[in-house]
């Protein structure tokens, strides 16, 4: 019995079902994601208390923002916003030490105070910039000037050279005006003017020394640094350059921020509120990064880092490294296995608003409008997302500002990552436990069926011949149940092979005594009455004892052939000179047929019993010539062929019928047709008792069809 071979067995079907076990990592996945948006909406309404909260101390403290000129109007370039100044600036005039000169602005022909007939566009330009640093307001002017005019050392007037002048106004609300001309570049002065005249024609009246600065030439031009206490300075400041091309002659054109001649035309300053900064701090929120701005979105204060705003969840994913195998396994190789799907939150991103003096957005918009709002944006560079919420602050029931807060969503992904990661893991686990679980219950499956088909085939043999018993399990499973059943059946399927084996050999034994007496009696009366032997009845009662005796010894012949098998000696002997010799009994005994041989090689040695190797030719020669048509020869070959000898016994005559082909060798079976026969009995034994002689010199027989359809060939091969 040929053994299957399983394409798609129970180990690959119960793996193939253990893949469902993914669905469970990708359901904990969404349902982390969820998590993200539920706390993204937390985050967001946790923000907006926040900014509720700094407001609230906010609220009703006019004196804040009436310093900031927070109920006028601003305009760009008249409207001044000092930037905070991280390093301090050394007044040489180089201006290298200004970190922050992109935020300068560039003042023309647009923001031209004065002219003369001869001023000519474009030859007075400057850029401008204010900062604060500690208690200071800095102030540099990069003018391009074509023709410097300096102050004549022994020259009591300050008008008829270039000069810079300044104006503000003070904390008590006064009016004051400086002008500064030098004589030369290096360190400077400023002088006070008399604010009742006009600036034509004036004097000055004494030196500020609080006001420090210095000049210095470049190729373009001149440069000038400034340094202003703040206790000077109230909300109003203004700043204009007057160029001069010819010393003593009248000035050519003044540009500035605003016109210096009076204090309602000057333009305001903004200096970030210390006060405001020291409340927002004060409050503690360093999860946040805090902005407050007047109604005119300018910043008056500002309170933390973007880049450690990520919110209070930010405090629950910090941890300590953890140290153990498992650990560092996990961390080198399965969390570059989970980053491929997640993403680190980035700490470098790029921050629109690090360093500005207004700020924009839709939230923003809404709360100055009254109603508190929040806005979601990225940064430029597209890596971090930013949660913003503002909240108006209100002075007697109007808007005066807002407050905004503005934190990173880097404390939620982190916070989601982390939970995915204890999530993989643990479905990892799961699912490599619960899928080796799964294949170890299918190998042990497995293992036991096989174990029962092969007992199950070792039991019977190719001719259906029980060769031995199944061993039952002791399992009180299914498998267990299936094994001693089967066992059970083998066991009275062998009780019953065993009855039909030994059934010939009784039969034979019985049937030989009556026999024995019939034939007796039949002798007996032939010699009394030879009359009676003569008749047609004795006659017929005399053939058919005959048959009978023919029945009873082909009944007992494979069984004593297979007794003899079992105690036969082998040894040498020269197979070719077997066949000849039988060709010649053949040849007397089947006269009336034509018999060909066909030895080619001689001698042909074989290590076998001679006696069974011609009982093997008596029975093929038997089949041919019966089978075989009148007047065609029965054809045996017998040829060397590579460690065995073949012998083929050809004859043409009616085929084999297909649907016996597997059964020809079979106890009891025979396809000779009904009506058939020499009056010889048959009982399928021949080509069985054939097929034993040859099973046991451990050859094989096969019995085929001619190609060509016109009879019959029984191939023997016998190793040699």
């Amino acid at each position: 019995m040929s053994r299957r071979t399983f394409v798609f067995g129970l180990r690959a079907k119960l793996v193939l079902m253990s893949l469902f076990l993914f669905a469970i990592p990708w359901l904990g996945y969404e349902y982390v994601w969820e998590m993200e948006k539920y706390l993204r909406a937390g985050q967001e309404r946790t923000l907006l208390g926040t900014v509720r909260a700094v407001a609230t101390a906010l609220h009703e403290r006019p004196r804040l923002f009436d310093a900031q000129a927070s109920y006028l109007s601003v305009e760009k370039g008249r409207d001044l916003y000092a930037y905070p100044i991280v390093d301090p600036i050394h007044l040489d005039g180089r201006l290298n030490d200004w970190r922050q000169q992109q935020h300068a602005l560039r003042y023309d022909d647009t923001y031209l105070i004065d002219q003369s007939a001869g001023y000519r566009q474009g030859s007075l330009t400057f850029k401008h910039m204010v900062g604060k640093y500690r208690n200071y307001l800095y102030a540099y002017f990069e003018v391009f000037d074509e023709q410097i005019v300096y102050r004549p050392e022994n020259s009591l007037r300050v008008d008829k050279n270039d000069h810079l002048q300044i104006a503000f106004t003070t904390p008590a609300g006064d009016f004051r005006r400086y002008l500064i001309a030098t004589t030369g570049p290096g360190w400077l002065t400023p002088y006070e003017l008399d604010t009742g005249e006009s600036v034509s024609g004036v004097r000055p009246l004494k030196p500020e020394p609080r006001i420090q600065g210095s000049w210095a030439e470049t190729q373009q031009g001149y440069n000038v640094e400034l340094r202003i206490p703040l206790e000077l300075l109230g909300s109003k400041l203004s700043f204009a350059i007057t160029d001069v091309d010819q010393s003593g002659e009248e000035p050519v054109a003044t540009i500035g921020t605003s016109d210096v001649g009076d204090a309602d035309t000057l333009g305001t300053v903004l200096v970030p509120s210390p006060e405001i900064e020291q409340i927002i701090r004060g409050l503690g929120h360093t999860d946040s990064r805090i902005w407050v701005v007047d109604r005119h979105q300018r910043v008056l204060a500002r309170s933390g880092d973007i880049r450690n705003s990520d919110g209070i969840w930010s405090r629950n994913v910090s941890r300590e490294q953890e140290q153990g195998w498992f650990a560092r396994f996990e961390r080198q190789w399965l969390h570059p296995l989970y980053y491929k799907f997640l993403t680190r939150p980035p700490k470098d991103f790029i921050d629109q608003f690090y360093d500005v003096a207004e700020l924009q957005g839709s939230h923003i918009e809404q709360a100055l409008g009254g109603e508190p709002g929040s806005d979601w944006r990225l940064t430029p560079d597209n890596k971090a997302v930013v949660l913003a919420a503002a909240y108006p602050i209100f002075i007697e029931d109007q808007v005066m500002g807002a407050v905004i807060a503005e934190e990173t969503t880097n404390g939620i992904r982190s916070l989601r990552n982390l939970a995915l990661e204890k999530l993989f893991t643990l479905m990892l686990a799961i699912m490599l436990l619960g899928t080796l679980g799964l294949f170890l219950l299918a190998s042990r499956i497995s293992t036991r069926i096989r174990r029962l088909r092969d007992q199950s085939e070792q039991a019977i043999d190719e001719q259906g011949r029980l060769r031995g018993n199944i061993q039952p399990s002791r399992a009180s499973d299914e498998i267990g149940d299936l094994s001693r059943s089967f066992a059970d059946m083998v066991q009275r399927l062998g009780q019953y092979h065993h009855y039909l084996e030994n059934m010939s050999s009784r039969l034979s034994h019985e049937l030989r005594t009556p026999v024995a007496v019939v034939r007796s009696s039949l002798e007996t009366l032939s010699m009394e009455d030879e009359g009676a032997a003569k008749s047609v009845y004795m006659q017929r009662a005399q053939e058919g004892l005959n048959r009978l005796s023919a029945i009873l010894t082909n009944m007992s012949e494979a069984t004593r052939l297979e007794q003899s098998l079992q105690s036969a000696e082998r040894h040498k002997f020269d197979l070719a000179e077997v066949v000849k010799g039988c060709m010649q009994g053949y040849e007397l005994a089947y006269a009336a047929r034509a018999l060909q041989a066909d030895i080619r090689h001689q001698p042909l040695e074989l290590n076998g019993a001679p006696e069974l190797i011609a009982q093997l030719l008596d029975k093929l020669i038997a089949n041919a010539v019966e089978f075989a048509r009148p007047d065609t020869p029965v054809v045996v070959s017998l040829s060397k062929q590579p460690r065995q000898a073949v012998l083929e016994i050809t004859n043409q005559g009616p085929q084999l019928p297909q649907e016996m082909a597997g059964r020809l060798f079979d106890s009891m079976v025979s396809v000779r047709p009904g009506g058939k026969g020499t009056g010889q009995p048959h009982l399928g034994l021949g080509l069985y008792i054939a097929r034993l002689i040859v099973q046991f010199h451990q050859g094989q027989i096969q019995l085929t069809n001619l190609e060509d359809g016109s009879g019959v060939c029984v191939r023997v091969s016998l190793p040699i």
